[in-house]
């Protein structure tokens, strides 16, 4: 008898081999997770001063990083597209810096093809901190009138929890690319 979990064990009775990833959640899962984590900033927490980060665009960047080719260049318009319409910013400023950062991560992605988690952090960091003082920029123009020090609880949580965004997205990977189909 053997101490080691058989292949069938450890998918739940379901053999192991001969199995592959289902093609809908493999195409599915990113564009939905980005699209739910835009909205959860509405869903938790009404303010007067942003606190919470935009879950929608660290969503957006851990995907981008973790799997750069699995979205296209353009995808940064429908999804920022949504992001707008949840986040109270103009209607596109979020479909213009999402596929500016896009444009931005894949110029990195050329130039830095080795990759460590400090990289990617640091890569991370910038877009984050461009993309919240350009928010804070076009809330100004709009009418706003607000100050810096009202986005900083905003830009440290974001910071912060960037990694934490990283991992639940590199555990959406895990379970988008499960195999459970049977392949023929």
């Amino acid at each position: 008898m053997s101490l080691l979990p058989s292949a069938r064990d450890r998918l739940g009775g379901r053999p192991r081999i001969n199995r592959v990833p289902s093609p809908v959640l493999a195409h599915v899962v990113p564009w939905l997770t980005i699209v739910l984590c835009s909205m959860v900033p509405g869903w938790l927490l009404i303010a007067s001063a942003p606190v919470l980060p935009p879950f929608g665009f660290l969503t957006y960047l851990a995907w981008r990083q973790l799997r750069p080719g699995l979205l296209p260049i353009w995808a940064g318009l429908p999804l920022g597209f949504v992001d707008d319409l949840f986040s109270g910013q103009p209607i596109g400023f979020a479909v213009l810096s999402w596929s500016l950062a896009a444009i931005a991560l894949d110029l990195v992605e050329t130039r830095l093809p080795w990759r460590n988690f400090i990289t990617e952090w640091l890569v991370a960091v910038s877009l984050v901190i461009t993309y919240i003082l350009l928010g804070l920029g076009v809330a100004d123009i709009d009418g706003a009138h607000a100050m810096v020090q009202v986005i900083v609880p905003q830009l440290v949580i974001s910071l912060l929890f960037y990694p934490l965004v990283g991992r639940v997205i590199a555990a959406a990977d895990r379970f988008r690319l499960r195999p459970i189909r049977s392949a023929r």
